[in-house]
């Protein structure tokens, strides 16, 4: 029976009530914090947007950032919010300064909303604004004022100071991850010299741009110095590497656009093109861009973006003169980059040669792939190695940010995972036997090895990074030696040619439990010894304790508690400090005695804090 429609269906909601009931629309995906675009780190960055326009605007130089366990503090000295509009302006809808292009003239926080999704996604949300000697503060719980501070005196310095935790009944048992945090700071930086941010007691400040930015995140040798160019509101850096693939950084008004937008798609366009007027040469695109490293960043006043999360620009228009993004970059990227090139003949010469080895390269990619394709290897793929999910099976719609594929190794290992997963978003790729290492080998590899070339064409990142089937990559293997290999190679094989997918926060390593540890009434699953010596001591007198050897060993009812909404990734992170070509040459080259050496004196390690435990 239909239910019935009238006017009792209808519902009107408050403010806090339809950004607690859907979160999706303001922060995205909620998440535990193992992604670098989990709800948590899009609710700091919703309270630093604010502080970031004060800067711009001229207002504070400095921003402090502290999270202790849970609490996040953000602290700017800019002019501070106008002490009558305080609590209308974090938890009142359309209420806000950024309607006024005067006064924010190209700010990236534009509908007043970013700060009261933080408030009612909060179990505790306090803000503090000084200005001109005085001050006032209020308190709010999940959006509901509790306490309404009196204005008062202050000798502080002007600002604005947002203290807020969280809410565990919306995000769970989440944690923050300090990369993750840190790497968005040091974004702020780059784009904005002149600003410091402390962040727990670290000082973050950059003093060239984007030159700085490419400087810090390029793993390994470049082909020439980094091309750094700027005029007007666009400014853009960029090298080829000796990696494969294409790896950019783009921005506006400070917003990092992980998703690309206008401004990104302009910006491809043009350096194609003017390389290929400089040379008088009609280059493949991908020629051209394959392994360059650029970061872009471009200044729009009232920049429409494709969601609330800002993480792709959609506007086709810029500024009152009605110049298109395409043409405003193209033109700025023409002129500095062909005169550059004049100026600078042996870039000019080299930048040549990396794009005639790139040429060859690809010419020779395409008759091995042809071999490939008419071998009609791919059939297999959706036969036996891969069971895909429902949303790529029944459409072709864009990647969904709950989509998962589990990479596993043995028949046991995926037939449990298989049985367990959510069909409609989650995928299973199986492994046969030991993956090839692949270090200090080409691109052909991934072509001509079976394993390689299925796993490629699953995630269908053959052609362009921004096609990845999947946003979350997981490697499930078993917690004992062979599936640590088994894991080590696979990790091998994305950082040698796929390097961009880790960068992007795209990998993860699935967390299984190691013991169970159960009695009549209650089961646990631990996934360390702490875990387990808390479960015995939870439980009481003669529990059961199960140690599992293998993820084959774990029933599929079990798994499913596993890979659900509690499941336990670890996030595969490039730190600052870490250059892919000397990471792989130090655990999978051939320096077996320095290697042995160093799990030696780890080995050693690990004894004494076990005895010091114990």
């Amino acid at each position: 029976m239909a239910e019935s429609y009238n006017d009792a269906s209808v519902k009107s909601l408050d403010w806090k009530e339809h950004i607690r009931l859907r979160p999706g629309m303001y922060i995205g995906k909620l998440g535990d914090g193992a992604a670098h675009d989990d709800g948590i780190y899009v609710l700091i960055k919703e309270i630093i947007d604010n502080s970031i326009d004060e800067f711009v605007m001229g207002n504070g130089k400095r921003i402090d950032v502290e999270i202790i366990d849970r609490q996040v503090s953000i602290r700017d000295y800019g002019r501070g919010i106008p002490l009558g509009m305080v609590n209308a302006c974090v938890s009142k809808m359309n209420t806000g300064a950024k309607y006024d292009s005067k006064v924010f003239k190209k700010a990236v926080g534009l509908n007043g909303v970013g700060t009261k999704a933080v408030n009612a996604l909060s179990s505790s949300f306090t803000v503090q604004s000084i200005r001109e000697g005085k001050s006032k503060r209020s308190v709010f719980e999940r959006g509901e004022l509790v306490s309404d501070g009196k204005i008062e005196t202050s000798d502080e310095k002007d600002g604005t100071i947002v203290t807020f935790i969280p809410d565990t009944d919306l995000f769970g048992n989440y944690h923050f991850i300090s990369d993750y945090i840190e790497k968005m700071l040091w974004n702020y930086a780059y784009l904005n010299n002149g600003l410091v941010i402390h962040f727990n007691g670290e000082k973050i400040v950059a003093k060239n741009g984007l030159f700085d930015l490419l400087e810090n995140q390029i793993d390994g040798k470049i082909c020439y110095p980094i091309v750094h160019l700027k005029q007007d509101e666009f400014e853009f850096a960029f090298t080829h590497t000796k990696q494969y693939g294409e790896e950019y950084y783009s921005f506006v008004n400070g917003q990092h656009t992980t998703q690309g937008g206008t401004h990104l798609s302009a910006f491809r366009e043009a350096v194609v093109k003017t390389i290929r007027e400089f040379y008088n040469k009609n280059f493949e695109p991908s020629d051209v861009r394959s392994s360059i490293a650029a970061a872009l960043s471009i200044k729009i006043q009232e920049p429409i973006f494709e969601s609330q999360t800002k993480t792709k620009l959609g506007s086709q228009h810029i500024e009152a003169d009605g110049m298109s993004v395409r043409n405003y970059v193209g033109d700025i990227v023409k002129n500095n980059l062909d005169n550059f090139l004049h100026r600078n003949p042996d870039i000019a010469e080299t930048l040549l040669q990396k794009i005639l080895m790139n040429q060859k390269e690809r010419k020779e990619m395409a008759g091995i792939k042809k071999l490939v394709r008419d071998s009609a290897k791919k059939v297999s793929l959706h036969n036996k190695k891969l069971r895909d999910c429902k949303v790529h099976l029944n459409s072709k719609h864009e990647q969904n940010l709950e989509t998962t594929l589990f990479i596993t190794e043995g028949d046991s290992a995926s037939g449990s995972i298989t049985k367990s997963r959510n069909v409609t978003t989650q995928a299973v790729f199986s492994l046969k036997g030991k993956p090839l290492n692949s270090f200090g080998l080409s691109k052909k590899i991934v072509y001509q090895n079976e394993e390689f070339n299925l796993l490629q064409s699953a995630l269908n990142i053959d052609e362009d990074m921004d096609n990845l089937r999947y946003n979350n990559i997981v490697i499930a293997t078993d917690a004992d030696v062979d599936g640590m290999h088994i894991r080590l190679l696979l990790l091998t094989f994305f950082l040698q040619f796929y390097p961009d997918l880790i960068k992007r926060g795209h990998l993860y390593i699935l967390q299984t439990p190691l013991f169970r540890v159960r009695n009549k009434k209650k089961t646990i699953y631990c996934y360390s010894p702490e875990e387990k010596q808390k479960a015995l001591q939870k439980l009481g007198a003669n529990p059961e304790i199960t140690r599992f050897k293998g993820l084959g060993e774990i029933s599929p009812d079990e798994f499913k508690y596993f890979i659900g909404s509690d499941m336990r990734l670890d996030p595969v992170i490039l730190r600052k400090d870490s250059a892919i070509s000397d990471m792989l040459e130090f655990y999978m080259g051939k320096n077996t005695l320095d290697r042995q050496n160093f799990i030696i004196d780890n080995l050693r390690q690990e004894d004494d804090l076990s005895a010091e435990a114990s």
